[in-house]
C-alpha cells in the first residue's frame, strides 16, 4: 500500500483525539465491524488482488460478512480492532440446510427464535424466513422466553481479547453490534405486522420493546463488569430512517421507542468512559438531536446519499457535538461503479469536508458491497490514508 506523510501518534491515541474533537496526526481508519466490514465475495476478490491467500473467515452469517485478517488491516493502516461476545448457554448457532419448494435454503435460527435463510442458489445474503411472534398475542409475548441476556457464558475469555488488543496492540478496542432494542421487535413480529401494532396496539408494542430493552440492559451489565475499562467503543443501534428519511412516525419514536433507547444509552455511559456509537442507515439527521440527548457520541453509517445527509450540512451543524464514523464515499452510486481514479477524487472531496477540527472516522458507509471491484477498494484506502494527514 502507497504511504504518505509520517505518522506520530499510534493508532488507539490517533482513534481517541479523533472522538474527542482534537487534532490527530491522521484521520483514523476503520474496517471490520458488523457495519464497517466487507462481504465475502468482495474480500475474495480483493484477497486476489493483493496476492493473499487465506481462508475466509465468515464473522457475520446473516450479512456473510469476511473477518479481514491482519495482513489486509495493517495494509490498509487500519487503526480499530473489533471483540464481540459470544451465544449464551446451549445455543447451536449452526447453519442447516433444508429444501422448500424446489430451492435450498441455509436456516439460521438466532437466539430469539427468528429464521434467516439464504438461497443456495444466490449465496448473498440471509433474510427473515419466520418472525416467531408474528401471530402472537400480549400474553403470549409476555410469556416468550427470551434468552437469558446475562449469562456469563456469553462473555467468557472476552476481557482477555480485549486486554490483548490494548496491551499488546497499538489499536483501539471496538465492540460488535449490541443494543438492538427497536429492530429485535419486528424481527420477532415481522415488519408489516409491527407496522400495523404501532398504530392499532401501541401497548403491545411497549411490551415487545420493554422485553428487548431487560435482555440488552442485563446483558450490559456483564459486559461492561468485563470489558467497560478496556473497551474504547461500544456500538448499539437500531435503523431508524431510509432513503427519504424516517421509516415511521416521528412521534412514535420519541414518545416510544426514544425513553428506552435513551435509558439503555445512560446505562451505559453511567458504566464507563468509551465512547457511545449509534448506527442508523437513511436521512437520519431529524433524529440526530434526539440521538445527542440521548447520550450518543458517535452517528454510523452517516448515508451521504440518503435525503438530507450532505456531509457540508452535516458538519457544520453537528460536527463541534457528534463525532461521524463512516460517509467517506457514496457506498450507492461510486465505490460500486466508478474508476478507481474517481474513487480517489470522491475520498479526497469528502475527507476535506470531515477532517476539520477532529470528529471523524473513516470508513465506507456501511459494509463494502458483494461486486465492489477490488481495485476500487484499494483506491479508496490508498486515498483515505494520503488526504487524510492534517497538515
Amino acid at each position: 500500500m502507497k504511504r504518505g506523510k509520517q505518522e506520530t501518534m499510534k493508532s488507539r491515541n490517533r482513534v481517541l483525539a479523533s472522538l474527542r474533537h482534537e487534532i490527530p496526526d491522521r484521520v483514523p481508519l476503520d474496517l471490520g465491524g458488523n457495519q464497517t466490514g466487507i462481504h465475502k465475495d468482495a474480500y475474495r476478490s480483493l484477497l486476489e488482488a493483493l496476492n493473499i491467500e487465506e481462508k475466509i473467515r465468515i464473522m457475520d452469517p446473516v450479512q456473510q460478512l469476511a473477518l479481514p485478517s491482519e495482513e489486509v488491516l495493517e495494509g490498509f493502516h487500519i487503526d480499530t480492532r473489533y471483540i464481540a461476545a459470544g451465544a449464551g448457554q446451549g445455543f447451536d448457532g449452526s447453519i442447516v440446510t433444508r429444501e422448500r419448494q424446489g430451492r435450498i435454503w441455509h436456516d439460521f435460527t438466532d437466539e430469539f427464535g427468528v429464521i434467516w435463510s439464504m438461497p443456495d442458489d444466490q449465496l448473498l445474503y440471509m433474510d427473515i424466513s419466520h418472525h416467531p411472534l408474528a401471530n402472537a398475542s400480549q400474553r403470549e409475548i409476555e410469556d416468550y422466553p427470551f434468552p437469558k441476556g446475562d449469562d456469563p457464558v456469553r462473555f467468557q475469555a472476552l476481557r482477555d481479547r480485549a486486554l490483548t488488543i490494548r496491551n499488546e496492540t497499538p489499536y483501539a478496542v471496538v465492540s460488535g453490534i449490541s443494543g438492538v432494542v427497536y429492530e429485535t421487535c419486528w424481527y420477532l413480529r415481522g415488519l408489516e405486522q409491527w407496522y400495523h401494532d404501532m398504530i392499532v396496539r401501541p401497548e403491545l408494542c411497549e411490551v415487545l420493546l420493554d422485553k428487548t430493552l431487560g435482555f440488552w440492559m442485563d446483558w450490559f451489565t456483564l459486559f461492561l463488569d468485563e470489558v467497560g475499562d478496556v473497551v474504547d467503543v461500544i456500538m448499539i443501534g437500531d435503523d431508524l430512517a431510509g432513503q427519504e428519511g424516517p421509516l415511521f412516525r416521528p412521534d412514535f419514536y420519541r414518545n416510544v421507542v426514544k425513553p428506552r433507547h435513551k435509558k439503555l444509552a445512560q446505562f451505559i455511559r453511567s458504566r464507563t468512559q468509551a465512547f457511545l456509537w449509534y448506527h442508523t442507515c437513511g436521512g437520519c439527521r431529524a433524529y440526530i438531536p434526539d440521538l445527542l440527548d440521548n447520550g450518543i457520541q458517535i452517528l454510523n453509517p452517516v448515508q451521504i446519499s440518503a435525503k438530507n445527509m450532505d456531509p457540508k450540512g452535516l458538519k457544520k451543524e453537528f460536527g463541534d457535538r457528534l463525532v461521524f464514523w463512516g460517509g467517506g464515499i457514496d457506498a450507492q452510486h461510486i465505490l460500486p461503479f466508478a474508476s478507481p481514479d474517481q474513487i480517489r477524487e470522491e475520498v479526497r472531496r469528502n475527507m476535506e469536508i470531515w477532517k476539520p477540527c477532529g470528529g471523524y472516522i473513516f470508513n465506507n458507509v456501511h459494509n463494502i458491497q458483494a461486486g465492489v471491484p477490488a481495485g476500487n477498494v484499494i483506491a479508496m484506502y490508498e486515498a483515505a490514508y494520503e488526504y487524510g494527514f492534517y497538515e
